[in-house]
């Protein structure tokens, strides 16, 4: 199985920043993608952005310019730098990822993970 840790949420000024990271952890082979997603409350969860082998870095409109997502494919890991944050920022924010494994068989199976999120305030 697979797990996502989300990690570096917390509470930050209007115009502060933040990073926020993400760690892969369980028997996998490979990660097409990983991606952060945020849910502010009374919302619906939204594509905050999505990095990947092949696939251009996505951002939301919103974000751009001010976020970054990053990926290191050694250490499993996905960042967000998150600059100059205002409240309409605030949520829970989620790491999912799509990611290669075999089973018991050697057959290859294909399997989209959740992480439990982490919050995120951005409040005077």
């Amino acid at each position: 199985h697979v797990q996502l840790e989300e990690s570096g949420g917390d509470l930050v000024q209007p115009g502060g920043a933040l990073r926020l990271s993400c760690l892969a952890s369980g028997n996998f082979h490979s990660i097409s993608y990983m991606a952060w997603y945020r849910q502010a409350p009374g919302k619906e969860r939204e594509l905050v952005a999505k990095i990947g082998s092949g696939i251009p870095t996505e951002y939301l409109n919103s974000v751009k310019g001010r976020f970054t997502v990053s990926r290191n494919i050694f250490k499993n890991t996905m960042d967000l730098q998150m600059n100059d944050l205002n409240d309409e920022d605030t949520g829970v924010y989620y790491c999912k990822g799509g990611f290669y494994y075999d089973d018991d068989n050697a057959e290859t199976w294909y399997s989209e993970v959740w992480g439990q999120g982490t919050l995120v305030t951005v409040s005077s």
